[in-house]
């Protein structure tokens, strides 16, 4: 069975004129149940992660911050969020939504977090709508009970996972590799095991090439054990962040790939969905949707 992550707790609010499209996580299921992709058995609801799963991935000098909400307003600044109580619950529930996944795809194959991907936050620190990051914290709690050896780190947003390279830039039992736009966001970006570094308006024939020049080879080479997969959907050419050219059914057939090729070679994957900043929010849907999809046919 698939099982997905969420809560309505996803659906954080916000101020209204915020550019974060918080909307998508209640759209996202509304979608897929609607036109019976999943039902509702396939959903669960996570609870907030425990403080000592936090501090085996960030300092507690920052989960202290965070915890009190007392960081500085140049650091709440570097979030992109206006820093409370229930956005940092929201982060502890993102996180365990990822490690339960984690979990169930050891038991199908498969799961998959409406939410989660918040691969900006560092060590240290939060930045870009990252205040926790679950695909770190969902691969020490994998690692520290002896649950998976050797990790991939599989990031297709658009924006390059800078704070997951930071967390294992020294691990060698997680493989970091992300695919992004070079121009785009994170600025100063970090060193991961592989970056490709993607050129504006990279269409789909050109991404997906490149993606299937790379994908195996860091299968065949690092034997990885267990993968999480960031799907964000910013690669989308209507994306007003992205800068990238994909169409949706490019998007689609990238997130067909990464999971076809998780099945073939019978490694456990979750896929959490990463950013999608479209205009229009029904074409966010949609892409995130695929991924679902794409999914349920290709595992159950």
């Amino acid at each position: 069975m698939l099982k997905i992550a969420w809560t309505s707790e996803y659906c954080h609010p916000l101020p209204a004129n915020h550019r974060f499209p918080m909307e998508k996580y209640e759209l996202i299921p509304d979608q897929l149940l609607h036109e019976g992709t999943i039902a509702s058995a396939n959903i669960f609801h996570p609870e907030p992660l425990d403080e000592r799963h936090i501090l085996t991935t960030h300092d507690a000098g920052y989960w202290q911050k965070l915890r009190t909400l007392s960081l500085t307003r140049s650091e709440e600044r570097r979030t992109g969020f206006p820093l409370s109580a229930s956005l940092v619950r929201r982060e502890r529930i993102i996180a365990q939504g990822t490690i339960d996944c984690a979990l169930f795809a050891l038991q199908y194959g498969v799961s998959m977090n409406i939410a989660g991907g918040t691969h900006h936050a560092f060590t240290n620190r939060g930045e870009g709508f990252c205040l926790l990051n679950d695909i770190a914290l969902a691969a020490n709690y994998l690692l520290i009970n002896e649950l998976a050896s050797k990790i991939l780190v599989v990031d297709l947003d658009v924006h390059q996972g800078n704070g997951t390279a930071e967390i294992f830039q020294i691990t060698e039992s997680v493989f970091t590799f992300s695919m992004h736009g070079a121009k785009n966001y994170p600025y100063q970006k970090q060193k991961s095991d592989l970056d490709i570094e993607l050129a504006d308006r990279t269409g789909d024939d050109e991404y997906l090439t490149i993606l299937k020049s790379n994908l195996p080879r860091i299968l065949n080479s690092f034997e990885p054990d267990f993968i999480f997969f960031q799907s964000g959907v910013d690669v989308l050419a209507t994306d007003k962040l992205g800068r990238l050219g994909l169409s949706i059914n490019g998007c689609r057939e990238r997130d067909r790939y990464v999971l076809e090729i998780c099945k073939t070679n019978e490694v456990p994957v979750v896929a959490v969905m990463g950013g999608g900043y479209s205009p229009e929010i029904r074409q966010i849907i949609e892409a995130h949707a695929n991924t679902f999809r794409e999914a349920q046919e290709l595992f159950f």
